[in-house]
């Protein structure tokens, strides 16, 4: 009769010594997070410069097989984000996945801005930035035909590129978590209303947008959002594996980079306010950004939780452009997830090498 209050006893012993144990690795893990110790190495598959212009840099990804296909794939960051995002570390980087996959990698970096490319306009980058580093790949490759994958608003900048130079021989073009329509953008749209946003007053007076106004931006639209972080990671702080995942995401998600001032002025006032792209009114240099201009083949990525780039601003995009091969597919978790993470790697990441890769020989 004494057995099972003898036993319940040790097991109640054995759970409290366990979270004696697990608090104690806790509080010494949380010094070397708090302190930034041991932070992970991001962005290290390796790669070389193959044009530069002043904050511009385009690299080449050294190849891992010895078969690459023909079609070289050319990956176009946000203006807000590192490239690291897509270069994590070993075993969760889109980029060594593709490299591992036979694809010929490329990436264009806008770098971080410096006060004086306050003047950098959209025009800049879609007009003369881009077509100067397709250039580029295109005398390093040899080929004419190449892939765009954007992520964000480098997908963005891919989809405005193809619109503005049909000529030019792109193949495929893949956007990830891509807005369009800016209708959709939810309080993004309500906070910068024109009737209490004063853009104009805001980049004439600061010139770049401060990172941590972006970062700001992100936060509020979920600002429990940290403070849950932060209470998950506490209760796992005596799990590495899950200390060093929150440590990789957290450097992503907080490293955001200044947004050039004119750019950042024309994206509120043609995008938010306008919604010219999604109006078929938007111009760049005289020119207009027509995605009915767009045949090559599209697969086009959406995150049904996405806070960023929300499921309904990022869902008419294929309906704008002119292809017959092209493709729709939501999948479920939000912006970070969708690119990166176990879900990514499960998820996203097959699908677009299953695309790809037959529209690469």
């Amino acid at each position: 009769m004494v057995t099972q209050p003898v036993d319940a006893s040790l097991e109640l012993a054995q759970q409290m010594r366990r979270e004696a144990t697990r608090t104690v690795e806790r509080t010494l893990r949380a010094r070397d997070v708090l302190m930034g110790r041991h932070e992970p190495e991001v962005g290290v598959t390796p790669k070389e410069t193959i044009y530069s212009r002043g904050t511009l840099q385009l690299y080449r990804y050294r190849p891992m097989v010895d078969e690459v296909y023909r079609v070289p794939v050319i990956l176009v960051m946000s203006l807000i984000s590192k490239p690291y995002i897509l270069d994590l570390v070993p075993g969760q980087s889109f980029v060594e996945f593709l490299l591992r996959h036979g694809y010929d990698v490329y990436m264009v970096d806008w770098g971080v801005p410096r006060p004086e490319d306050h003047k950098l306009r959209l025009e800049d980058y879609v007009l003369d930035f881009m077509p100067r580093c397709v250039e580029e790949v295109q005398r390093t490759t040899r080929e004419r035909e190449f892939s765009l994958l954007g992520y964000c608003m480098g997908g963005l900048f891919a989809l405005m590129y193809g619109s503005i130079f049909p000529e030019a021989r792109l193949n495929n073009l893949v956007c990830v978590a891509t807005p369009v329509d800016f209708s959709g953008m939810g309080l993004f749209q309500r906070w910068s209303d024109p009737r209490w946003f004063n853009v104009d007053r805001m980049v004439d007076t600061m010139g770049n947008i401060p990172a941590e106004f972006v970062m700001a931006s992100l936060e509020l639209l979920r600002p429990i959002d940290r403070m849950l972080g932060l209470v998950r990671l506490w209760d796992n702080l005596w799990n590495d594996a899950y200390v060093y995942n929150w440590r990789v995401r957290y450097k992503w998600v907080n490293d955001q980079i200044p947004f050039p001032g004119e750019a950042y002025r024309q994206m509120v006032k043609q995008f938010i306010w306008g919604n010219q792209l999604m109006n078929g009114e938007l111009r760049l240099g005289g020119r207009l950004v027509d995605p009915q201009l767009i045949t090559c083949s599209v697969f086009h990525a959406m995150a049904e939780h996405d806070h960023i780039a929300p499921y309904e601003a990022t869902r008419p995009l294929t309906s704008l452009v002119g292809s017959k091969d092209k493709q729709d597919m939501a999948f479920r978790g939000g912006h970070v997830s969708l690119i990166s993470g176990a879900n990514a790697i499960m998820r996203l990441w097959p699908t677009v090498n299953d695309w790809l890769s037959i529209r690469s020989v």
